[in-house]
């Protein structure tokens, strides 16, 4: 019997390593029966989508990987034609992402990022409530314009060298009174240690004396310990002469007098990684912070996250005649929302982790600093020291940044003619003609001060040192970080797009969803919400995203409803997966380096979904409508929903 389940067992294990293969093997086999039975358009068009629906939400096979399966099981049922598949996998969002990656590339070389996250951090101090919105303002604004992981990345490191200041200090510190409104508490506590001492020392000495049981002994220890007990403090005594002391204790060694309580205190700090619990809580909420502030400030841009270019371009793709989805106009939405989403974040994080006592974890007065938190803003200092002055090509970078922003928000701002408008042909440039442009010159323009014999390119490597015409990035520096598995998985959903709407599959599934027609439009975009917030703490962002898209929007035309009531909601809860390491990268990141637990991510997260989803709807309900005139179901999706009908 034990062999036969211990064979079972092995079995089981053998089983769970190949479960991958398995699944990868059985999705398609088993869903194979749905296009030979029916064998339409829309059948097999939904036999591609089930299957890499379920390669992306299990990760089988590799994200990018899966996103190829519409590339040869399209041709292959006659769904759309190789050449026209291959045309989906590179769209204008992908250049787009390209520029805004020789931009990122640069910002990270010179480390300007580092020199943001450090300055904003110096104002903001070391008060404890103050240094989480100080953080979590500099990783927004990073986020804005980097990826997410990659802000977490370049953040967490030195957020990660400010605590470990923390907790040095406080190990150090352990034994000096805090100069704030901790003080009175110890204090208070101060004689009842006192009397725990002589408790303990009282008890240790009949211990050792049980078997004279000499009444006069203890009575002397007695008296020592009253007179010295005020002497005793958290590290030693106050120095007595040997024969007084071995004459006080009758001829017993001295080791009654040992400080037994603070002894094992400081074994427990020891033990701990942190020295009190309080130092724990600000390591979780300061390292929680991080991650939810990427995801604040990837909302705020077309080009913040990966989610925010599948839903341009699948819009565009769909509706090409809504000229209405730009850099300035998901601008205006969005910004208002990170503000205060990022507003109730922090009071959400402070609540949980750092309780309720705002006066004391954000007073800016020198006079209430504690020797811990000057020592904390003295190590900030110092990192901000190392980068030294600011460098020319940190200022080649800044240029870049400003110029590219300022090119996005004025070239078709929509209330006033915008630098296209200088140009004869209309519809030509784009958001990605400049990121391109700028990225491109990138390559170009040297890192060297322009007739400068002194090096200022402290961070490049050997090769841009001799090289004086070495320029600001080079194609290592790119390639370093350009997320290619991301740009091929885009891809894979313009692909699975297409065939929805060539097959007329979204038609079909948008037909089914006409019960809902009943529900009023904040009804159906909360539902909507509710749903993707709830998928994505399990699968990827974008594999969410660009199964729902096609569905949302084909239920959007069949309920008359505007579709960017549905889906930029939908688009930016997408991004709420917060509440597991899995949920997405910069949470991985952030649980990597130990500092919280799977359940303080599920307990802060769940705060954090709730809080974007009712941001999301008020502004969707309130701003949203007259940005985007939502009250009315506009011609562009009309004369789309009478083209896929016919």
């Amino acid at each position: 019997m034990r062999l036969e389940a211990a064979a079972r067992m092995d079995l089981f294990r053998k089983l769970w390593r190949a479960r991958k293969l398995i699944l990868v093997v059985f999705i398609p086999l088993s869903l194979l029966p749905l296009p030979l039975i029916h064998p339409t358009s829309e059948a097999c068009c939904a036999y591609v989508l089930m299957v890499t629906a379920v390669y992306w939400v299990s990760e089988a096979v590799p994200l990018g990987a899966a996103a190829l399966v519409p590339a040869f099981l399209y041709p292959l049922f006659g769904v759309l034609k190789s050449s026209e598949v291959a045309a989906e996998y590179c769209k204008d969002t992908t250049l787009l992402l390209m520029g805004v990656i020789c931009l990122a590339a640069s910002i990270e070389k010179w480390n300007l990022h580092k020199r943001i996250a450090l300055r904003m951090v110096m104002i903001a101090g070391a008060k404890p409530g103050m240094l989480v919105l100080g953080f979590m303002c500099c990783t927004v604004f990073l986020s804005m314009w980097l990826s997410n992981t990659s802000t977490t990345a370049m953040v967490m490191p030195i957020a990660e060298a400010v605590l470990q200041q923390l907790i040095c200090t406080g190990l150090a510190d352990s034994h000096v009174d805090s100069e704030t409104a901790e003080v009175p508490e110890e204090d208070s506590a101060v004689p009842d240690k006192e009397e725990n001492l002589d408790k303990n020392q009282l008890e240790l000495l009949y211990r050792n004396n049980c078997n004279d049981n000499n009444k006069q002994e203890l009575s002397t220890l007695s008296d020592v310990s009253d007179t010295k007990t005020a002497e005793v403090n958290g590290l030693g005594l106050k120095p007595i002469s040997n024969q007084e002391f071995i004459k006080n204790i009758n001829g017993h060694l001295p080791q009654v007098e040992i400080e037994i309580p603070n002894v094992k205190r400081v074994k427990m700090r020891r033990d701990s990684q942190y020295p009190t619990k309080r130092d724990h809580m600000i390591c979780k909420c300061l390292s929680l912070s991080i991650t939810y502030a990427a995801t604040i400030g990837g909302l705020i841009t077309i080009t913040g996250t990966s989610t925010n270019l599948i839903f341009a371009e699948q819009f565009n793709t769909r509706y090409p005649d809504a000229k209405v989805i730009n850099f300035g106009t998901w601008f205006i939405f969005s910004f208002p929302i990170a503000i205060i989403m990022l507003v109730l974040t922090w009071l959400w994080l402070h609540f949980l982790f750092l309780g309720c006592n705002f006066r004391e974890t954000c007073s800016l007065s020198k006079k209430r600093k504690t020797r811990r938190e000057m020592l904390s803003e003295r190590r900030i200092h110092e990192e901000y020291a190392k980068l030294g002055p600011i460098s020319y090509p940190e200022v080649v970078t800044g240029v870049f940044f400003i110029l590219m922003t300022l090119l996005w928000f004025t070239r078709e701002p929509g209330f006033v003619p915008g630098w296209t408008s200088l140009f004869e042909k209309k519809g030509y440039r784009t958001d990605a003609t400049v990121s391109v442009l700028l990225g491109f010159l990138l390559f170009l323009i040297p890192a060297r001060r322009p007739f400068s014999s002194s090096s200022c390119c402290k961070n490049s490597d050997d090769d841009s040192e001799s090289d004086p015409l070495a320029p600001m990035i080079t194609w290592k520096d790119f390639q370093r970080l350009m997320p290619w598995e991301i740009v091929i998985l885009v891809g894979g959903g313009y692909a699975l797009a297409a065939g929805c709407k060539v097959s007329g599959l979204s038609v079909w599934i948008g037909r089914q969803l006409e019960p809902m027609s009943g529900l009023p439009p904040w009804a159906v975009t909360l539902l909507a919400c509710l749903l993707v917030s709830a998928v994505t703490e399990f699968a990827s962002n974008p594999a969410t995203l660009t199964v729902f898209l096609p569905i949302l929007s084909a239920l959007s035309e069949t309920l008359h409803i505007n579709p960017l009531h549905t889906l930029i909601p939908s688009t930016m809860c997408v991004s709420f997966g917060v509440m597991l390491p899995v949920g997405n990268p910069p949470n991985a990141i952030v649980f990597s380096y130990g500092h919280v637990q799977i359940r303080d991510m599920v307990k802060a997260g769940f705060g954090v979904n709730l809080i974007g989803v009712a941001v999301v709807m008020l502004a969707i309900t309130t701003w949203g409508v007259p940005l985007f005139n939502l009250t009315e179901f506009p011609a562009w999706a009309l004369a789309r929903n009478v083209t896929g009908s016919l």
